[in-house]
């Protein structure tokens, strides 16, 4: 039976076919009973799985980034499609294409390098443009910054969504510095390229996406920060100060301490960084909720745990990019129109899991949402 792709599931759909384990958890139900859950993926997206019979016999034959061939019929549970598994057979990686797996970003790579490169051209301060070519003369950097995701679970988590991510905020850092001409633009647009370096050793992506031991340790923040650390000191007579302020970029654009920012934003480019990388994210994060759900008949998505909301998707299948961009607001390119509706209500309290939170989106995707308020610039200063 051909390959049926996460993102071409339909309710009652009969599944027939391998996928990747991303993740792998046993628990016990009311009734004294095991049951597996897994998390199931390819290329397009991922899937929760349940196991309720053959647990204990399932459980010894795979573990977690195992490739498993899957029985199982599709089913929507509280507007989230899941697969009821009826048989799990252990599949070979010989016999597997990995390129049917592990999501990739839309663009090329190549492309994005080249402009990544063209801007680095146009920066005048040649200490910035010799540090930035520095990072992309090496080519085993650029090996892994092109091919990383940009995160395990939040945002542009595919292979290459650390330079899609990374040329965004670029971009965009670009298109602020006509606006506000007081930024340092070679400034802003390092800080932009480099903010996440540290993601290709904090996170592992020969498989399935999860946490290196340094990363786990260390984080991307200290590991990127060491990273531009060891190419300063290979450049002749890099000013100490333009050293502190890349480096301050890196260590603040978390924005606050309960997001992971060792320090908070205090220069006017790492405030602009601050938002323009959670901007970036959070778009990414939320086209990718919606476009996993765009055949939903209720025009809304499935609930998103770290949003703590549903969003609304809209009612006719020929609407258009801009109608959802007002609809939603974010920006969309090239993402498939959502499929036609036929109920137009949104989900009742009921159906709806219950939320710790009442805020408004946090100021960053690594936070859960904590709903504290954002005071970039407190009275209360670091020791």
């Amino acid at each position: 039976m051909k390959k049926v792709f996460v993102a071409e599931l339909k309710e009652r759909d009969h599944v027939d076919c391998p996928f990747l384990v991303r993740d792998k958890i046993m628990a016990m139900a009311k009734n004294g009973k095991p049951y597996m859950t897994l998390k199931l993926m390819d290329r397009s997206g991922e899937v929760e799985g349940r196991v309720w019979d053959r647990v204990d016999e399932f459980d010894r034959q795979f573990q977690k980034d195992d490739f498993i061939h899957v029985r199982a019929k599709a089913s929507v549970y509280m507007g989230k499609m899941q697969l009821i598994v009826q048989d799990i057979v252990v599949v070979p990686e010989s016999s597997i294409d990995l390129g049917d797996f592990l999501p990739v970003s839309k663009n090329d790579p190549q492309q994005m390098l080249t402009e990544v490169r063209s801007l680095i051209a146009t920066m005048v301060d040649p200490h910035f443009k010799g540090l930035m070519e520095s990072f992309f003369d090496d080519q085993d950097f650029v090996r892994l910054f092109a091919k990383a995701p940009a995160a395990k679970a939040m945002h542009h988590v595919y292979l290459g969504g650390l330079l899609e991510h990374s040329l965004s905020v670029a971009r965009l850092a670009a298109d602020v510095c006509l606006r506000y001409p007081t930024i340092d633009r070679d400034l802003l647009i390092c800080g932009a390229l480099l903010h996440d370096i540290g993601k290709v050793a904090e996170l592992r992506y020969a498989r399935s996406f999860d946490y290196s031991d340094e990363g786990k340790l260390l984080g991307h923040i200290v590991i990127g920060v060491e990273m531009v650390d060891e190419k300063v000191r290979l450049l002749a007579d890099f000013p100490r100060v333009k050293a502190m302020l890349i480096k301050h970029l890196l260590l603040s654009h978390h924005g606050q301490y309960d997001y992971g920012s060792p320090k908070r934003p205090k220069t006017l480019e790492a405030v602009v960084l601050n938002f323009l990388d959670d901007m970036d994210s959070k778009i990414n994060g939320v086209q990718a909720h919606i476009d996993k759900d765009q055949h939903s008949e209720s025009g809304w998505t499935g609930y998103h745990r770290l949003y703590d909301r549903y969003f609304f998707i809209g009612e006719q299948q020929d609407e258009t990019t801009e109608d959802r961009t007002a609809v939603v607001g974010v920006e969309t390119t090239d993402a498939p129109a959502p499929a036609q509706s036929e109920k137009k209500t949104q989900p009742s309290k009921k159906q709806r899991p219950a939320s710790r939170h009442n805020s408004p989106l946090s100021s960053t995707l690594e936070a859960q949402l904590s709903g504290l308020n954002l005071d970039l610039f407190g009275s209360k200063e670091e020791q």
